[in-house]
This record gives C-alpha cells, sequence and structure tokens, in this order.
C-alpha cells in the first residue's frame, strides 16, 4: 500500500490523521475510475473488484461527469443561473462545476461542499475562479444544513436563484426520512427559480450486477450507500418542476449527440428541477 496518493501534495498531519488508508473510500475509487492518481492502492484494488463484478461501472463514473456538466451548461445559459451550491464535490477533475460555469458566465459563483480530507487538501489547491467570479470550499457533512447555508451565505446571494447540486451523494444517507428530509430543507430555503440537480444509483430487476457490486462496496468499503428505485429517487424532486426528459440515466439526460438510438442506459439516474 502507498502511503500517499499519486502525483498529491502532502498533507498536514491533522488532515492526514482523518484519512484511513486501510479502507477503500468511494471519493478515491471514483477518482481512480476516471483515470485520476489521488487514490491508494486500496481504493484501485476495491475498484478493479467492484469492475469485475459490474464492468460497466466505470462507465457510470463517467457519464455522471458529463451529466454535471451538461446540467450546468443549460442552467447557465439558458436558465440564467450565476450561483451554485455543490455538496458531495469529490476530488476535482476536469470541468468541475465552477469550470463549466465560468467558461460561459464568468462572474458565476460556487461554493463546494464536502467532508472528506483528502479532497479538502485538493480543493485548497485546484478549486480556483475566474477573475469576475468566486469560488469556496466548505468542510462539512450534508446533514448539517445550517452550518452549509450559513457558510454559502458568504459567497452566494441566498435571495437570489441557486442551482443545489447533489451528485451521487444522497446515496450515503441511508434513511429515507432523513434524505428525503435534508434535500427538502435544503430547496425550502432557497428562492423561486432555484433548481434541483441530482443523481443516485438506482436498484433495477434489469441490473442485477449492480446489486452484487453495491453489495461488494458496502461489506469492504466507506462510506456504506444505498441504492434506490427510480420512483424512490424520483421523489427527491417532489415539489419541483421536473425539467425535459425527466428522471432518467445520466447518460440520457439531453445528450450531446443525438442520433436513431438512445445512448447506453447506466444504473447512474438523474434530473434537474426547478422550484416555482
Amino acid at each position: 500500500m502507498t502511503e500517499n496518493p499519486a502525483g498529491a501534495d502532502p498533507l498536514s498531519d491533522p488532515m492526514r490523521a482523518r484519512i484511513n488508508t486501510s479502507l477503500p473510500h468511494t471519493a478515491r475509487i471514483w477518482n481512480y475510475w476516471l483515470g485520476g492518481k489521488d487514490n491508494y492502492d486500496v481504493d484501485r484494488a476495491a475498484g478493479d473488484q467492484i469492475r469485475q463484478l459490474h464492468p460497466g461501472i466505470g462507465d457510470y463514473a463517467r457519464e455522471d461527469r458529463l451529466f454535471l456538466g451538461r446540467a450546468v451548461s443549460h442552467l447557465v445559459a439558458d436558465a440564467g443561473i450565476r450561483q451554485f451550491l455543490d455538496i458531495g464535490t469529490g476530488l476535482p477533475t476536469a470541468d468541475n462545476t465552477h469550470e463549466v460555469a465560468q467558461r460561459i458566465a464568468p462572474e458565476s459563483r460556487v461554493v463546494y461542499v464536502d467532508n472528506d480530507p483528502l479532497v479538502l487538501a485538493h480543493a485548497r489547491a485546484l478549486l480556483t475562479s475566474s477573475r469576475e467570479g468566486r469560488t469556496d470550499y466548505l468542510d462539512a457533512d450534508l446533514r448539517d444544513t445550517d452550518a452549509i447555508l450559513e457558510h454559502a451565505a458568504k459567497t452566494l446571494d441566498l435571495s437570489e436563484p441557486v442551482a443545489l447540486m447533489l451528485l451521487g451523494v444522497v446515496i450515503f444517507i441511508g434513511d429515507d426520512d432523513e434524505a428525503y428530509g435534508i434535500v427538502r430543507d435544503l430547496m425550502e430555503r432557497l428562492p423561486s427559480g432555484s433548481h434541483l440537480v441530482l443523481s443516485h444509483t438506482i436498484t433495477s430487476p434489469a441490473m442485477p450486477d449492480v446489486d452484487a457490486a453495491v453489495a461488494f462496496w458496502n461489506e469492504h468499503g466507506t462510506p456504506k450507500l444505498r441504492q434506490r428505485t427510480p420512483e424512490a429517487v424520483g421523489r427527491f424532486f417532489d415539489g419541483l418542476d421536473l425539467l425535459d426528459p425527466g428522471l432518467v440515466s445520466c447518460s440520457r439526460w439531453r445528450p450531446a449527440v443525438t442520433g436513431t438510438t438512445e445512448p447506453e442506459e447506466v444504473a447512474m439516474f438523474g434530473g434537474v428541477a426547478r422550484k416555482v
């Protein structure tokens, strides 16, 4: 096992103490599947084992990332959104939320939130901003909605529309009532015209190998994750105006290239909805 992730900057002692290198971690495995270097031997081994159980798993990471880019592009270019609250940031990679938004509207502002110390270390170095805009980072848990919004208000104007980005993060809230309550609480405290962008791993009889991969992960990795049916994921958008094409496989949400056949479906579903 390597003591430092390949290519990473040295971590401070307190931050290093928070990193458990004896267990694979979802953010680092996701980074590995995306071709990044911010992962450990234990993450690569688990990632390879999961890929053996479900060979298409790496496509989920890529399609989720492409979904983020298309959703942010739509919100900035077509919906006029200039503020983003991205919770569950994950390790920085190409086309982060602020990069996509500020390419179109340099004045866009983004607040990232995550509670992984490795993400924190790289966020400080990589999450920069255009001169016209602003980017900030908060080390906090999704459950701490009060602290998140209090901190976000230092960068974002919470009286104006905000895009709440929750990509692959509510899967780590196992209790349904708690998960729905967190999303509802955040959206209720954002103004009309705000948007919810959410993606979630699904369970489906048509994809039994996904269930096997998730079972392996929950036995060996951290944090544990919760699959939900597409119908259950759809409940996160209750009370909001779900944009076309609705809640679909991330690969099928307004794909950049259209043709006579739909893109391959993946078990990561996503949607974008507007608060009226």
